[in-house]
C-alpha cells in the first residue's frame, strides 16, 4: 500500500498539475507591451554623422572591395540600431544612392541605402 501511494505521488510531481506558471508582467499584456517599448527605446541610437575624411575613406573602401570581391564587414544604421555584417558589394548605383550586397550567411542580396553605412572594413 505504501510503495503505490509513493507511485502515484512520483506520477503527480512528474506532471505537475498543467497549469501554467504565473508571470507577474505578463498577467497584464497592455502593459507588457507598453514595458517592451521603454526598453526598446533605451537601446536605441541617433544616426551617427560622418566627417568628409571618414567619406573618403568608405568611399576608397566600397572601390576597392567592388574590384577584389573580398567580405567586408558592414556596419550600417537601421532603425536606432547599429547593424554588422559580413558581406560581399556586389554593385554600387549612384542614381538610386544604394548599395548592393550580398550576405555571408544566407547568401541574398540586399540593398542598402548609402547614407546608411557607418562603417566598411576588410575582414
Amino acid at each position: 500500500m505504501k510503495e503505490e501511494v509513493l507511485n502515484s505521488w512520483d506520477q503527480y510531481n512528474s506532471k505537475g498539475r498543467g497549469m501554467k506558471k504565473w508571470r507577474p508582467f505578463a498577467s497584464m499584456p497592455e502593459q507588457y507591451a507598453g514595458l517592451n517599448k521603454i526598453l526598446e527605446d533605451l537601446n536605441m541610437v541617433e544616426r551617427p554623422l560622418l566627417s568628409e575624411e571618414q567619406l573618403e575613406m568608405l568611399n576608397e573602401t566600397i572601390k576597392e572591395a567592388l574590384h577584389t570581391k573580398r567580405y567586408v564587414y558592414l556596419t550600417y544604421f537601421k532603425k536606432g540600431e547599429i547593424l554588422t555584417e559580413t558581406a560581399t558589394i556586389h554593385n554600387v548605383n549612384l542614381q538610386r544612392n544604394i548599395l548592393v550586397y550580398i550576405d555571408y550567411v544566407f547568401d541574398l542580396k540586399t540593398e542598402l541605402p548609402l547614407n546608411d553605412i557607418v562603417d566598411i572594413r576588410f575582414t
